[in-house]
C-alpha cells in the first residue's frame, strides 16, 4: 500500500502525454497518455490505421507496432509517404522495382519504430516483443499499437458468447500491459453492421462486443467523401477519462486525408450537429 506521498514517487511515466500532431484532438482535451490502453473503432477501410501511422511516425516516440491487419509492403510505404510527403505510388513503384535506396535515409530515422506482421500474435508473442524491444533500447515503447484488436489470438473462439468475453478479456490483458510497461497502448477495432458504411458518427454503443468498460479513452472515426473524391475523417472522442468526451459521436474533431502521402492534417476545426 501507498500513501498520496508515496504515490508521486510511484506514479513513474504513468499519465505522461504522448506528443501528436492532431490540434483538433487536444482542443476536445484528448490526450494519449501513457499508462492507458485506448481504443480507435472505425468501419473497414475508414482510417484505423491510418491515424496509428501518422502518430507513430509522427509522435517521436520509442514505439512497437502490432501489425496483424497491413504487411511489410503496405506499412512501409505508407510510413515512407508519411515521413517524405511523396507520392506513394510512386514510393510502391520505387520498392517493386528495387529503386527504393532514395528513401533508405527517410526511413532510418525512424530506427526506432519497429514493426512484427505477425497475422495472429499471441499474449506471448507481444510478450517477447516487449522484452526484446527493453533488450535492444534499455526501455519499453512509450507507443504500443495493436491493429488490430480481433486479429490478436485469445485462444479458442466457439461461439458469439466467447468472442465478446475474449475482446474484453484482451482488452485487460492489454490494459495490465500499459500499466507495466508504462507506455500506451492503442488498440484498432470493428463497429457494429449499423454503422458498416463509415459515414455517420459513431457512438460508444457502436464498437463491436463488449469493450468500452476498460480503455480509458475510446475515439471512433467517421468519414465524409466529396464529389472530388476527397477525404474528411471526422474523429469522436467517445469515452474519455481524462477530459470532454460525447459518447453519441456527434462531437469530433475533423481532419484531411491527403491520399498521395497518406497524411493526416486538421482541419481547423470542432464539429458539433
Amino acid at each position: 500500500m501507498y500513501s498520496l506521498s508515496q504515490s508521486v514517487r510511484m506514479k513513474g511515466a504513468a499519465g505522461e502525454p504522448i506528443p501528436h500532431p492532431f490540434r483538433g484532438l487536444s482542443k476536445l482535451e484528448v490526450e494519449i497518455r501513457r499508462g492507458e490502453l485506448s481504443i480507435v473503432a472505425a468501419a473497414a477501410g475508414t482510417g484505423k490505421s491510418l491515424l496509428a501511422a501518422n502518430l507513430a511516425v509522427q509522435s517521436g516516440v520509442p514505439t512497437l507496432y502490432w501489425s496483424a491487419d497491413s504487411n511489410a509492403a503496405t506499412q512501409l510505404t505508407r510510413a515512407t509517404a508519411i515521413l517524405t510527403g511523396d507520392d506513394i505510388r510512386d514510393i510502391k513503384e520505387a520498392l517493386r522495382e528495387d529503386r527504393f535506396g532514395p528513401y533508405e535515409q527517410a526511413v532510418s530515422q525512424r530506427w526506432w519504430l519497429r514493426f512484427n506482421y505477425s497475422a495472429r500474435p499471441t499474449p506471448a508473442d507481444m510478450e517477447r516483443d516487449l522484452a526484446a524491444y527493453r533488450e535492444v533500447f534499455g526501455i519499453y515503447p512509450h507507443l504500443a499499437v495493436a491493429d488490430n484488436l480481433s486479429d490478436l489470438d485469445g485462444g479458442d473462439v466457439r461461439d458469439a458468447e466467447s468472442y465478446t468475453f475474449g475482446l474484453e478479456g484482451m482488452c485487460e490483458y492489454l490494459n495490465e500491459m500499459a500499466r507495466a510497461t508504462s507506455a500506451h497502448v492503442m488498440a484498432m477495432h470493428h463497429v457494429v453492421g449499423e454503422y458498416a458504411d463509415g459515414l455517420k458518427p459513431i457512438p460508444q454503443s457502436g464498437l463491436k462486443g463488449k469493450v468500452s468498460r476498460v480503455p480509458s479513452l475510446i475515439l471512433t472515426i467517421h468519414k465524409e467523401i466529396d464529389g472530388m473524391d476527397s477525404r474528411m475523417l471526422h474523429i469522436s472522442p467517445v469515452k474519455n477519462r481524462e477530459g470532454f468526451e460525447d459518447s453519441s459521436g456527434e462531437t469530433y474533431a475533423s481532419f484531411a486525408f491527403d491520399a498521395r502521402n497518406m497524411r493526416l492534417s486538421d482541419a481547423a476545426q470542432v464539429s458539433s450537429f
